[in-house]
């Protein structure tokens, strides 16, 4: 199936140069795109890939544009951000090869009669969707999954295989949850008396905002009494935690393995590279940026990009660096004597 190179700029956007007839199958990286593709340059580092690249039509930069547009053979779009372009050419040619859902429940899955689950929504074998839940229109909910007593799915929304929705929690239009992630699972709430841990009852919900994407095995916990909030556009990978009444901003991203210990507010564009932690209480402002593998101990008052982990080193050099590390307390004290001791000696010379 193909498409007329001008037809996807009208819907897409950018400036066309070059042949508005050319017909696109496909997008296709740099290095492996041919006649029948369109490819896209986001990093200068590749401009002397992109000027040879196979592609029939190279969407680029303005800048990229005016350093290697008059090497390249083929159509040129250019626009100002050429990744983005990219993504919504992604979803165009997904959209057009998609198999279409049919509306419906199957034979297998067990619906409440109390359960209000609208007719255009798609509901998977064996799924569990109990009294009092909501399903909302052109939802789809795969294969296997569980959506609790008064949920509630927004519109458009899918839950892939084997997810589970808990009582009580919302997810906004457009949303999509990987499988094997677990929404409203308890927090991790205890209290302690006479060595024994004593349960607190978790009887909030999680609020997940529109557009938002949930990775596989992401675990988000019901709030112990107020909610916990996801806000809109929010993007979390697979295999993060999420505490009980957590803040998450609208269209904070989070990569592979963050942890978020309980009642953290994080503000609105904010990103965390994979495996960052982020300890409870704590509370971040908007347009933050976290590196991978960092451990926030601290609220951050301050928009920018912050980084909190030793740089890898030898295992020997590393034991080098500990052990000066664990002196440094008697090596400040030493050198405070010493200043002292400076001092005295040039006060007498005086």
């Amino acid at each position: 199936m193909s498409n007329r190179l001008g037809d996807l700029v009208e819907r897409l956007g950018g400036q066309l140069i070059g042949d508005a007839e050319i017909r696109i199958e496909g997008i296709a990286p740099l290095d492996s795109a041919d006649a029948s593709h369109i490819t896209f340059l986001s990093n200068p580092k590749f401009r002397a890939q992109a000027a040879s690249t196979g592609a029939a039509a190279l969407v680029l930069s303005p800048a990229d544009d005016a350093a290697i547009g008059a090497d390249y053979s083929g159509a040129r779009v250019v626009c100002s951000n050429p990744y983005a372009w990219f993504a919504r050419a992604a979803q165009y040619f997904v959209a057009l090869h998609a198999e279409p859902a049919v509306p419906g429940i199957d034979p297998s899955a067990s619906v409440h009669p109390h359960a209000a689950v609208a007719a255009s929504a798609v509901i998977g074998p064996h799924v569990t969707i109990e009294a009092g839940a909501v399903v909302g229109e052109r939802a789809v909910i795969g294969a296997g999954s569980f959506v609790g007593r008064d949920a509630r799915i927004g519109d458009d929304s899918r839950l892939y295989p084997n997810v589970t929705f808990y009582a009580g929690c919302v997810i906004g239009a457009r949303g999509i949850v990987h499988s094997g992630a677990v929404i409203g699972a308890d927090g991790f709430g205890f209290a302690r008396e006479n060595g024994v841990y004593i349960k607190i009852p978790q009887t909030g919900r999680v609020v997940i905002g529109d557009d938002v994407e949930i990775g596989a095995n992401t675990t988000i916990d019901r709030g112990a009494l107020a909610d916990t909030e996801i806000g809109n556009g929010v993007k979390l990978d697979n295999q993060i935690q999420i505490g009980h009444n957590c803040v998450i901003g609208d269209h904070t991203a989070m990569a592979g393995c963050v942890g978020v210990a309980g009642s953290a507010k994080i503000g609105k564009y904010c990103t965390f590279g994979g495996a960052a932690m982020v300890l409870g209480h704590l509370t971040i402002v908007d347009n933050v940026h976290i590196s991978s593998g960092s451990m926030v101990s601290r609220s951050i008052s301050e928009p920018g990009h912050y980084t909190g982990f030793y740089p890898l080193a030898k295992n020997a050099d590393w034991e080098k660096s500990a052990v000066i590390v664990r002196n440094l307390s008697s090596m400040r004290e030493k050198i405070r004597e010493l200043e002292k001791t400076i001092k005295s000696l040039t006060e007498k010379k005086q």
